[in-house]
């Protein structure tokens, strides 16, 4: 087995000693104290030293280990350690690789002075509190300040000789900040704030030690950023090319790091903490081109990917990178590719952290709450919204297209809800958010912006019992209704639910076709006669049932296109009652199947079919009305029906 020794100082280092910790070699991780020895993995194959080295104890213990290779991960201030591990290296012939940390480079951000003594030399002609953040070791050098122990506070790691130093140099126990990292932004905003700090102290650390959050915190509080230049540095290779060659090398593999993250509305503003640190530490970041527009750092790669299939490959061709992050607008729970694409990334580690959706934020916006809305996407999908409104449903929308929100408001008015109050939220949380209130009527011209939302609200509402009255629908002589005592029955037997598929056939006025429409996910209303067509049509018009196909023509011939149904009824089958069940049993064997007769030729053809199903049941049902004669009512008997159910096909 390999043997490899890891100088584990820096965060690099622990990431480097994290991944060995599962692969075919035996690991010795040095350390300079208990606090980094408890910061590494614990594994069976991992050889912690927890003590500073001299060079003289480096070398004994590079020809007693014999090692394969030492890598040194050491911080780039540590330029002594360095130094005393490359010449053991070279006393005892090992293999040396030195890892360095990437490097943020000199930009417009602060003062840049070239070592402690320049920090302390710049920070002598100035006056306000300072916030130092390079540690305790130095922290000596920086009590040549005029008025040190009143003007610095220093942010050490909580560790016994950090502590020891600090007092040594004279600071106050209240200009001690212990305290352990990793530190974002806003962290130390609120320390800057906090202390009134006018300068704050960093060394050249690199996107691992924190730098790019010391310096956009410096910004936003107006500190000054004073920054302490690297020392120069031996040659070396980047935490990416260390582990290529840790593989090519000694047959290690590595699998990257997945986390698909929220990023809520768009606005960096709006992402949570934990999202923000994930895309921070990405290596790639995969998404949209909008997704990657609000989230990409300068220099951090970016692949433009949508489909399921494409960021999967995406991922699995681009094998330089050990943490992708997988962007998703607003919650990754909320009309979102995360339920098609986990399934698609079994092999991988993944972590899901969850955004703030557009429907939470808009009605926070609208300061309504969201327990009670139904939310409804148009954006690539076909989903009924003029049914959930008539009953009541408040609706939150999510729509696609250049005039999405404008088309809907159109089609409300075309159906009858132009009095629908609808709620547009457009660039949520961007500065140029918008929002809109008014009625479907009002706001039908409007002009909106692609990225928008609405809720949904409509105060007419259809009448909820089962069996509505027969004068409800439209009706001719001419065209057959089921009455409504029978329609209530027959929807029972029926037990629909809101996942269910149905077929109506023989649909006639569309009188029980309705009604399943209320409470089933979708409906085929089959019928041949043009007369009764018409009528259906008006019907499904007159109760918004836009969650109802019409599908002309003689059933079982027109059957054979549409999908499988979960439910039949079976007004009227025009003497092919046979055909239809069989074609209806071919697609789904358990389909629940009512059916009406009333004539004994028709119960007949129904009683001759029972034999073929596991559960059947005949109820008939007979039913009187009444009707004023003089000063009496009388009773008149309707003519009696027969509701058959049947389910489950028998196995022969």
């Amino acid at each position: 087995m390999y043997k490899i020794c890891v100088f584990a100082g820096t965060t690099e280092g622990r990431e480097v000693v994290e991944f060995l910790a599962s692969q075919p070699v035996a690991v010795t991780a040095c350390v300079a104290t208990e606090y980094g020895e408890a910061l590494l993995p614990h594994a069976e194959k991992v050889n912690i030293s927890a003590k500073r080295l001299t060079k003289a104890e480096m070398e004994d213990l590079f020809r007693r280990e014999n090692f394969d290779l030492v890598l040194d991960a050491t911080h780039p201030y540590a330029s002594v350690v360095t130094e005393n591990i490359a010449e053991s290296c070279a006393a005892t012939g090992t293999d040396y690789l030195r890892l360095l940390r990437d490097d943020a480079g000199n930009n417009d951000q602060g003062v840049y002075v070239e070592d402690t003594a320049g920090a302390v030399d710049y920070l002598s002609v100035t006056e306000g509190p300072i916030l130092l953040t390079t540690g305790s070791k130095e922290l000596a050098k920086f009590t040549a300040l005029p008025e040190f122990s009143q003007r610095v506070y220093a942010r050490v790691l909580p560790m016994p000789d950090s502590l020891r130093l600090c007092q040594e140099a004279g600071l106050q126990p209240s200009h001690i900040l212990a305290m352990q990292g990793p530190f974002s932004k806003e962290m130390n905003i609120a320390m800057l704030n906090a202390l009134g700090a006018k300068y704050l102290v960093t060394k050249s650390s690199g996107k691992a030690g924190g730098f790019e959050e010391k310096l956009d915190a410096a910004r936003a509080t107006g500190a000054v950023a004073v920054i302490i230049g690297r020392p120069k540095q031996r040659s070396g290779v980047s935490l990416e090319e260390a582990l290529a060659i840790l593989c090519q090398r000694f047959g290690c593999t590595y699998v990257p790091k997945i986390t698909l993250v929220g990023i809520g509305p768009g606005n960096r503003s709006a992402q949570t903490l934990e999202v923000r640190e994930a895309l921070a530490q990405a290596d790639c970041i995969i998404g949209a081109k909008r997704m990657l527009d609000a989230v990409l750092s300068p220099g951090q790669a970016g692949l433009e990917a949508i489909a399921p299939e494409s960021i999967r490959d995406g991922i699995q061709s681009h094998r330089e990178y050990r943490r992708f992050v997988i962007a998703m607008s607003g919650d990754v729970g909320f009309f979102s590719g995360t339920k098609k694409l986990l399934p698609l990334l079994s092999d991988y580690p993944v972590a899901v952290l969850p955004g703030l959706s557009s429907l939470v934020y808009l009605c926070a916006r609208l300061g309504t709450s969201y327990e009670n809305v139904t939310p409804v996407s148009l954006h690539g999908r076909e989903n009924s919204v003029f049914l959930p409104l008539s009953q009541g449903k408040r609706l939150f929308v999510l729509v696609g297209g250049e005039d999405g929100m404008g088309k809907l408001c159109k089609n409300l008015v075309e159906a009858g809800l132009g009095d629908t109050q609808v709620r547009v939220g457009e660039r949520l949380s961007y500065p140029d958010e918008r929002i809109m209130s008014g009625t479907a009527e009002e706001l039908k011209d409007s002009v909106f912006d692609p990225l928008a939302v609405a809720l949904l609200e409509h105060s007419c509402l259809l009448p909820a019992t089962q069996g509505l009255p027969d004068e409800a629908f439209l009706r001719t002589d001419a065209v057959p209704m089921t009455k409504s005592e029978v329609r209530a029955i027959c929807l029972s037997k029926l037990a629909l639910n809101g996942n269910s598929l149905v077929w109506d056939v023989g649909a006639g006025t569309g009188s029980v076709t309705v009604e399943m429409a209320f409470h089933a996910k979708s409906v085929y209303a089959v019928e041949r006669k043009d007369a009764a067509l018409d009528i259906l049509r008006q019907n499904l018009a007159r109760f918004h049932t836009d969650n109802v196909r019409v599908v002309p023509g003689v059933a079982p011939t027109v059957c054979a296109g549409l999908p499988a149904p979960t439910h039949v009824f079976l007004g009227g089958t025009s003497g092919n009652l046979r055909d239809i069940l069989n074609v209806i049993l071919e697609m789904n064997p358990e389909a629940r199947i009512v059916a009406t007769a009333v004539t004994l030729e028709s119960l007949g053809q129904l009683t001759a079919a029972l034999p073929d199903f596991r559960e059947t049941e005949v109820v008939s049902v007979s039913v009187a009305r009444d009707r004023k004669l003089g000063a009496y009512h009388l009773m008149t008997g309707q003519n009696p029906i027969f509701i058959v159910t049947m389910q489950g096909r028998k196995e022969k």
